[in-house]
């Protein structure tokens, strides 16, 4: 549905934000998994038509079947676009259904009678008509994404990006949110962009990892975590002993358990006594990605 080839940016800075980007995103639930820094905005930008790609292609089936140029046919991708940026700014005293009415005005929607038909459906969709007239200053972090959402929607797109979507919402938020999209997601195509890996896990049957703009790996995440099968073993720590652990193992990650250090280490075999073989997961593959790009510079 939306072919990426070899997409490259260089800020003035001299970043390489994208370096020879290529991706294959079909309909559905996409994640875009990285650290911050990776190139996941820049990419999300550049495809939502707000900055210039240096080089490369980029090509969304549009609602006809005609191909169209992302790069180059701006309007038209803006057509068949919904965009949730991380930074997704409201007026605070506005209410939810005034503005989602305005922003209905600028998709094109001037027909009264529809227009209140499509606001009214999604404040719906998103569970926030019994909200619609609350001044968008008084709502939480997790209505706002939600109405965000619900202004991505206007005009029926086809590709619809979030980026960073459930950074700072609480547990009960994000799962409310991450539901929204994949009811979504059965409809269009949704990149989701994330550095929280269980955000991918959950809902997006396929996938990318990136860092330093780059394209890591592709593929779904069930097939990646595969990869790594009776291959991660698990150890609690001493803080002391660490160090030594860093520079004679594989360590995946460190995350400390009751105070004192559990590690994840890679081998095709026990490290030595006291670990245990465990199932890998997504976090297990993402660790073993940024490892290897950090090997190979």
């Amino acid at each position: 549905m939306l072919a990426i080839r070899d997409l490259c940016k260089t800020y003035a800075n001299g970043v390489h934000a994208l370096d020879h980007v290529s991706l294959d995103i079909p309909r559905g639930m996409f994640g875009l998994l990285g650290p911050n820094g990776a190139g996941k905005s820049s990419l999300m930008r550049t495809l939502a038509t707000l900055q210039e790609a240096d080089s490369g292609s980029a090509t969304l089936e549009g609602a006809d079947g005609t191909p169209i140029d992302v790069l180059r046919d701006k309007d038209a991708v803006r057509r068949q676009l919904g965009y949730l940026p991380q930074d997704f700014g409201v007026y605070p005293k506005v209410s939810a259904e005034d503005l989602l009415e305005h922003f209905a005005v600028l998709k094109g929607l001037t027909a009264r009678a529809q227009r209140r038909e499509v606001v009214d459906g999604l404040l719906k969709q998103v569970n926030l008509w019994d909200a619609r007239k609350r001044k968008l200053g008084g709502f939480s972090g997790g209505m706002r994404q939600r109405f965000g959402i619900a202004q991505a929607l206007l005009g029926n797109p086809r590709l619809v990006i979030v980026d960073e979507p459930t950074a700072g919402l609480d547990p009960e938020e994000r799962n409310r949110f991450l539901n929204l999209l994949a009811d979504i997601g059965e409809q269009v195509a949704v990149i989701l962009s994330t550095h929280i890996v269980e955000d991918v896990t959950d809902l997006c049957p396929t996938m990318a990892i990136m860092n330093r703009g780059r394209v890591l790996l592709t593929g779904r995440p069930a097939d990646a975590i595969a990869e790594l099968r009776e291959q991660v073993w698990r150890k609690q720590v001493s803080k002391e002993a660490l160090p030594g652990y860093e520079a004679s193992h594989t360590v995946l990650s460190t995350r400390l358990v009751g105070g004192q250090p559990v590690i994840h280490v890679f081998s095709g075999q026990r490290p030595e006594e006291g670990f245990e073989r465990i199932d890998p997961d997504l976090e297990d593959v993402y660790f073993r990605q940024l490892r290897l790009q950090r090997q190979a510079a």
